[in-house]
């Protein structure tokens, strides 16, 4: 049963060093065991096409709703720390390749824009590597600041990378 003071969430991970789907699976369940965290639903797994930096192979991207009490930087906290589980190390390559990338995507309604943590994600509504999963599992979710449906966004967005759902 939720309690009162919890929130959805939506979050989008992507890996495409070693076993990039055992990595997002790996992270999934690491997050439904973390404390004050529960995973609701998980999109399907998607083979996506790198953005930015292309010399690099390509990543497995999902979603996930969660039901959560933390609070943002809680949150934030807690995806760095799957990030950094998974041996990802900040620096390098903008947009290179790594083990585990986590994302808040959507926190609530939540609209806020501090150093180091933009809710909702500033490229989220951009990205078909996100929109596509995020469809999955909530088509209808509304961006709070462009009062578009995932769905719309997904159908409007100008990235013509390719996303390809995994077998």
């Amino acid at each position: 049963m939720r309690s009162e003071n919890e929130i959805t969430a939506y979050l989008g991970l992507g890996s495409n060093m070693g076993d990039p789907a055992a990595m997002v699976s790996g992270a999934v369940r690491d997050m439904d065991a973390a404390d004050g965290c529960g995973v609701v639903s998980v999109s399907r797994l998607y083979r996506t096409e790198p953005v930015g930096y292309e010399d690099q192979g390509w990543f497995v991207n999902a979603c996930v709703e969660v039901s959560t009490s933390l609070a943002p930087r809680e949150l934030l906290a807690l995806a760095r720390s799957l990030e950094e589980a998974a041996g990802r190390e900040r620096g390098g390559i903008k947009d290179g390749p790594r083990p585990l990338d986590v994302d808040i995507l959507f926190y609530g309604g939540l609209v806020m824009d501090e150093p180091g943590l933009c809710i909702p994600h500033p490229r989220a509504h951009k990205r078909r590597f996100v929109l596509a999963p995020l469809c999955d599992i909530a088509p209808h979710l509304r961006h709070p600041l462009l009062g578009k449906t995932a769905r719309e966004l997904l159908a409007e967005t100008r990235d013509r990378k390719q996303v390809i759902p995994c077998s």
